[in-house]
């Protein structure tokens, strides 16, 4: 794999040359899951976190999380990596820069929630048969695993139809 880091500090945005298939799905998998440790101890998306859940009644994981989301959802703009090129992009160059493809939003949104102790997974996916197409995050709220959707307009708990394959990976 062929890896050309734009900045050597924990807010990196950086290129990856992925292998095709299943090998790639996972290696990107485990890319994301180092960004979204990294991201998780950022005082920036930690302060983010907290601000936005400021509101929720304290202890309610499900309106945390829900609130954590929406914002992701509805505030950082779905952009498309370069053609051919897989971008993957640090939860604080998320913030900066205000947009990103499923991989971003999802390292996004998992590094927000598990900033104040929500547990997350990283969970690709193809539709009908088709390859690995598309990454979304799971959390677990009690004892279930809850889907957190950045990309589409849906609320929580929503998870993509037709999934035939998946591949999760615990952050």
């Amino acid at each position: 794999m062929y890896l050309s880091e734009l900045s050597k500090t924990a807010a990196t945005s950086s290129l990856h040359e992925i292998p095709n298939g299943n090998a790639g799905t996972l290696a990107t998998l485990k890319i994301m899951r180092r960004l979204v440790r990294e991201g998780k101890t950022s005082l920036r998306v930690r302060n983010l976190a907290a601000s936005l859940v400021n509101g929720a009644r304290q202890k309610d994981y499900v309106e945390e999380a829900r609130i954590l989301q929406r914002y992701v959802r509805d505030n950082i703009r779905y952009v498309r990596d370069i053609r051919n090129v897989e971008t993957l992009h640090s939860a604080d160059k998320i913030i900066e820069y205000n947009y990103g493809d499923c991989d971003d939003k999802s390292i996004l949104i998992s590094a927000l929630l598990e900033s104040i102790g929500h547990p997350t997974r990283l969970v690709a996916m193809g539709i009908n048969g088709s390859e690995f197409c598309h990454v979304y995050v799971e959390t677990k709220i009690g004892k279930a695993w809850v889907g957190v959707e950045t990309t589409e307009p849906v609320e929580l708990g929503w998870v993509p139809k037709g999934q035939t394959s998946r591949l999760v990976i615990n952050n």
